[in-house]
C-alpha cells in the first residue's frame, strides 16, 4: 500500500510538472520568498540581458567533457563558444543556422575552437543523426520555428537526443512582454504543453534573474515509465 501510494504521489508531481510552469527566482539554490516587490524586475532593457547569466545557464546545463550538443538557431556563438569550452576537444557543439553568412560568420569568429562545428541547418530539423547528442539546445529561437510546427519539431529533437539526454529552451516570457516582445517570446505553460505531447517531461522552469526569460529543461517521457507490477 506503501509502495502504491508514493507512486500515485510521484506520477501527480509530473503531471502537474506537465501542465504548470512553477518558475522559481534563478538559480536554484535560491529561496522563492519574495523578499522585496523588486525581486523579480528587469533590471535590464536589452534583449539579451539573460546573457549577463552566462555563469549560471552554464551550470544548469552540466556539460561534460566528450559532451556532443546541438545549438539550434546559434546565431553569432555566443552561446556555442562557451559549451564547447565546456565539452572540450573530445566533444562537439553543432552550431546550426539557416542563414549562411550567420554560418560563415561562426566559421570566421570561431575558427580556433574546432570542436564548434557551425553548419546550415532546415528549418524542419537538424540534419543529425539518431540518437547523436547529448543535449539539444534552443535559445531565443523556439518562436521562430515554423508556425504549428513546433510538436514536430521536439520530435524530431526526442529522436537526435540520446535516450538519457536532455532539452534545454531559453525564451522570453510572453506574459511578461508588451507590444513587439511579445512577439518574439513563448509561454512556459505552452511550451510545457508541447513538449509533453512531442514525448518530454519538463524537470525543471526557472526565471532567469534579471530578465524577462526563462529556462526549462526537459528529460524523455519514457525515464519517468515504471516497471509493470
Amino acid at each position: 500500500m506503501k509502495s502504491n501510494t508514493r507512486l500515485l504521489t510521484a506520477s501527480i508531481a509530473i503531471v502537474l510538472s506537465i501542465h504548470t510552469c512553477a518558475t522559481t527566482h534563478a538559480d536554484t539554490d535560491e529561496s522563492t520568498r519574495i523578499m522585496n516587490e523588486k525581486q523579480h524586475a528587469c533590471d535590464s532593457n536589452g534583449s539579451s540581458a539573460y546573457r549577463e547569466k552566462g555563469e549560471y545557464v552554464l551550470k544548469e546545463l552540466d556539460l561534460k567533457s566528450g559532451d556532443v550538443v546541438v545549438d539550434v538557431g546559434a546565431g553569432d556563438g555566443w552561446w556555442a563558444e562557451k559549451m564547447a569550452n565546456a565539452v572540450g576537444p573530445q566533444g562537439a557543439v553543432h552550431a546550426g543556422e539557416v542563414v549562411q553568412n550567420k554560418v560563415d560568420g561562426m566559421k570566421k569568429k570561431h575558427a580556433n575552437v574546432p570542436q564548434l562545428k557551425p553548419y546550415l541547418i532546415p528549418t524542419d530539423g537538424t540534419a543529425l543523426s539518431e540518437d547523436s547528442c547529448d543535449l539539444a539546445f534552443i535559445s531565443k529561437t523556439y518562436h521562430h520555428l515554423n508556425k504549428d510546427g513546433h510538436v514536430d519539431y521536439l520530435r524530431h529533437l526526442k529522436s537526435v537526443v540520446k535516450p538519457t539526454g536532455r532539452l534545454v529552451v531559453v525564451e522570453r516570457y510572453r506574459e511578461l512582454g508588451t507590444g513587439h516582445s511579445r512577439e518574439h517570446a513563448w509561454s512556459p505553460g505552452l511550451l510545457s504543453q508541447q513538449a509533453d505531447e512531442a514525448g518530454w517531461i519538463m524537470v525543471r522552469c526557472e526565471l532567469i534573474a534579471g530578465s524577462h526569460h526563462f529556462i526549462a529543461i526537459f528529460a524523455q517521457k519514457q525515464l519517468f515509465q515504471t516497471k509493470s507490477q
